[in-house]
């Protein structure tokens, strides 16, 4: 079977370099000396640690639970010992955020895994066990995907689509993923399909990987489509994927439950299959280390690692290499190799050197930025407001909306850093709304404080004369603590040596 395909506006085919990691099956590297989970590496709150320092922990063991509707639990993935909870940079941007530090004990023991669900489990036992498990989505945004399926039980859902679409170079974690996993893909679609009672389901993978898609497709499932999409960059984003296979547009803002759609990353399938039918939590992912390194390729990771485990086994040359987390186009690049593999990380892309950067020159208005934009914005007219500032104007074009695919700034013959200027738009807007919520804060403290001035004023000034009773009890009060303070002073005196008796020069 195909897969329906509408028209679909922008992109860029750009070079592919998949055959630098996606040749050789996935490796499992050895254990890292220390492990460590940030509490907050996801859309939504931080979790709320269940374990403290000292603690012994054994494989599967919760670490963390969900502190809030949208936040997810941590669960170890070997077993150790807990050493502290404290801040540790975590990527992107190598933000402080208290993370559990696990010291491995070499041992790697672990609890029994949890009951299989019946095959007649209802949506609403699916989405307790993924909250249990920690299932989250592992295409790189992060949402818990127990959130999702919950939107779904509560509103209709037309199209499940399982995105397999690994449109950014470099990137085959879930190309080989797809190809050594594929039944369990297949099947944690059938689960998702059957929590949200779905009316379809398509499992995409782009044209480009004939491997992946013949392994889809020796397992074939009633109710769920398995084909290619084009290989044009960013086909794979969450917008493009559902206008490509079903002609609805995602509203500005808006999400594609409002389409009658759910989306979910192939690795979050099969990790949605791990934890209802294997009754395991989610503790480990495919990662692709490529690029200027001797041994190339997927890894096995477990969540927590360090990225310089990883970089040293796929041998890493460290000098002045710099380590990019994702890929080329929409990946950061790292301040520090001490990181840990979290549930989103794709990626770590080595490159020689840092690229010397082109000076930008003058916009042209040739208009390729508008051309290859997948969400057809007006990246010339952004790119002037953001750089003049004008915030207010850069918003009524849709800011917001732009993804920072780079797909712009990868087509600018002026060389002009244009993904750059919109994040930093983004960043003075989101900056100025903290301070606006903040003044607001503020000043409805200060006029609660001049409400309750005002109140007890006007209490003062209405009040009737104190009662007799009433000052013969403040003058007993008085009395008591007089009393008080000459029992002080008696303690003082008896605990004081006498004058001669007293140290000092003589």
């Amino acid at each position: 079977m195909t897969l329906p395909r509408h028209a679909w506006r922008g992109g860029v085919r750009v070079p592919r370099h998949k055959n630098l990691s996606n040749t050789e099956p996935s490796r499992a590297p050895p254990l890292p000396a220390r492990l460590i989970y940030p509490l907050r590496s996801h859309i939504g709150t931080a979790a709320r640690p269940v374990v403290g320092p000292g603690d012994r922990v054994l494989k599967g063991q919760c670490l963390a639970e969900p502190d809030s509707y949208v936040s997810q639990a941590l669960h170890a993935a070997t077993s150790g010992t807990v050493r502290d909870i404290l801040d540790y940079p975590v990527a992107p941007g190598d933000v402080m955020t208290a993370s559990i530090v696990i010291e491995v004990d070499g041992e790697d023991r672990g609890i029994d895994p949890w009951p299989s669900l019946p095959a007649d489990a209802d949506g609403d036992a699916i989405q307790r066990r993924l909250t249990e498990a920690g299932v989250i989505g592992m295409g790189g945004a992060g949402f818990p995907s127990h959130v999702k399926v919950r939107e779904g039980l509560t509103r209709t859902v037309r199209t499940l689509i399982i995105n397999g679409v690994e449109c950014e170079p470099y990137i085959t974690c879930d190309d080989r993923l797809m190809r050594e996993h594929a039944a369990e893909i297949v099947a944690g679609a059938r689960w998702l399909k059957r929590a949200v009672n779905a009316g379809e389901c398509f499992i995409a993978v782009e044209e480009d990987m004939p491997e992946a898609l013949a392994a889809l497709q020796a397992h074939p499932a009633e109710g769920v489509t398995i084909g290619t999409v084009p290989a044009i960059y960013p086909a794979g984003g969450e917008k493009q994927l559902i206008k490509l296979l079903t002609g609805r547009e995602v509203p500005s803002k808006g999400l594609p439950i409002q389409a009658g759609v759910l989306m979910h990353n192939v690795a979050t399938a099969r990790a949605v299959y791990a934890a209802v039918v294997e009754g395991r939590p989610l503790t480990s992912r495919y990662v692709t280390v490529t690029g200027g390194m001797t041994r190339p390729g997927n890894w096995r990771a477990l969540i927590g690692t360090p990225v310089s485990h990883l970089l040293q086994e796929g041998g890493w040359r460290g000098g002045d290499q710099r380590v990019i987390m994702g890929g080329p186009m929409m990946g950061m690049a790292l301040c520090s190799l001490e990181v840990p593999v979290t549930k989103v990380t794709n990626c770590l892309l080595v490159q020689e050197a840092a690229p010397a950067f082109l000076a930008a020159m003058p916009c042209i208005r040739c208009g390729e930025c508008l051309r290859v934009c997948p969400v057809q914005l007006n990246a010339r007219a952004l790119y002037e407001y953001s750089k003049a500032g004008d915030l207010d104007a850069a918003q009524d074009l849709n800011l917001f909306d732009c993804i920072e695919c780079g797909a712009c700034a990868y087509v600018c013959p002026s060389h002009i850093p244009l993904v750059g200027y919109f994040r930093a738009a983004k960043a003075a807007i989101a900056a100025a709304e903290r301070r606006q919520r903040a003044a607001a804060e503020n000043r409805g403290r200060y006029e609660r404080h001049q409400r309750r001035q005002a109140a007890d004023q006007a209490g003062s000034a209405t009040a009737s004369p104190l009662p007799a009773a009433a000052g013969e009890d403040r003058e007993a009060l008085r009395a008591e603590i007089a009393a008080a303070v000459e029992r002080v002073r008696a303690r003082r005196a008896a605990s004081e040596p006498p004058d001669g008796e007293r140290g000092g020069p003589a």
